[in-house]
This record gives structure tokens, sequence and C-alpha cells, in this order.
């Protein structure tokens, strides 16, 4: 017996930050949002939440550390949204997590800089 699984909505994937990442970005397939306003961020977060569409986010670390308050309420809340934050092109790589956070507290923050350079 053949049963059908429909697949449901697609997840959308957005990139919200600097105009040089989002070049990247939309050549991947993402809907992109160059240098947003801050307003229009909070604005898009709202809707997607409204509508309770599925989506994947990539936002920069300059987005991410922006005092939006949609932004932080996907974060506390997860779900349908994903939101993962990326540093600037010319930014060495940091961990910016709960995770790195706990841990940073309790081994030290040198230890994490170590292990993600690579360096023992």
């Amino acid at each position: 017996m053949d049963s059908v699984h429909p697949l449901g909505d697609p997840t959308r994937l957005l990139f919200l930050g600097e105009e040089c990442l989002a070049d990247g970005f939309r050549l991947i397939g993402f809907e992109t949002y160059p240098n947003p306003a801050l307003r229009d961020v909070d604005q898009l977060l709202r809707e997607l939440q409204r509508s309770q569409t599925k989506a994947f986010v990539v936002v920069d670390d300059a987005v991410m550390a922006q005092d939006i308050p949609q932004l932080q309420r996907v974060l506390r809340e997860g779900g349908r949204i994903v939101v993962i934050a990326i540093p600037a092109l010319n930014a060495p790589p940091k961990l910016a997590s709960e995770v790195a956070n706990r841990l940073a507290a309790l081994f030290g923050a040198a230890t994490l800089q170590a292990s993600s350079t690579g360096e023992r």
C-alpha cells in the first residue's frame, strides 16, 4: 500500500546583514535583506511568527548584537524559526552561543579562543 506524505510548506531561507555577505547567500538561494534597518528586521520576524512560517534565518553578528525585540523573542522561544549568527568576512570566528558562554564560565574564555584557532 502506497502512502503519500505531503511535504508541507517549505522552509524559508533568509539572510539579514552586510551587503558583501548577502551576495553569497543570494547565490545559494536565500532571500536576502542587505544592511537592514532594525525595525525592518523586527517587522520581518514578527510577520514570520504571525504567519507561522518555518524559516532558517542567518544574521550577521552586527544584527545579532542589536536590541531587536522580536529577534530576542524568536531566540527565547525557538520553534519554527531557527536563527544563527555569522561573523563579518574580515572578522575572526568566535563562539557566541549559550553553550559557548557556559563553557567559557566553566573553563575560561581563553580555552575556547585557543580551541577555535586550532592551537593548544
